[in-house]
């Protein structure tokens, strides 16, 4: 696949779930669009750094080979990764303890009830 439609891809994807992150009230959902744009991220960036035709950056020879691949990318990306996964986990366990103190997954029902319980 060319790189042009990956990063053109990606983009759309980013923007789908930025359109549904904001027009979604539920939380489940919320946390599903945000880890949609994080994977839409990671693929652009690495849809950037795509290029056909070279070689891995490890082995023998290396020195007089005429395109050897950036690992810089990549290794962001799999960082990106990780602080995704965390954030994911962090979300859920937020909506987890949301989910047992108001009794729902609607963002606007948990803050009407939390406005009737303050007053």
């Amino acid at each position: 696949m060319d790189a042009d439609i990956i990063e053109i891809l990606a983009i759309v994807m980013f923007f789908i779930s930025f359109y549904g992150l904001i027009t979604r009230g539920n939380m489940i959902k919320s946390i599903v669009f945000i880890v949609m744009m994080e994977t839409a991220v990671i693929i652009f960036f690495l849809g950037i750094g795509y290029r056909s035709g070279v070689l891995p950056p490890i082995g023998v020879g290396l020195e007089y080979a005429p395109l050897i691949a950036d690992p810089l990318p990549q290794a962001l990306m799999i960082t990106a990764v990780v602080i995704g996964l965390c954030s994911t986990a962090v979300n859920i366990i937020v909506f987890i303890t949301l989910y047992r103190k108001f009794g729902t997954a609607n963002w606007d029902s948990a803050k009407n009830i939390n406005a009737e319980q303050d007053s």
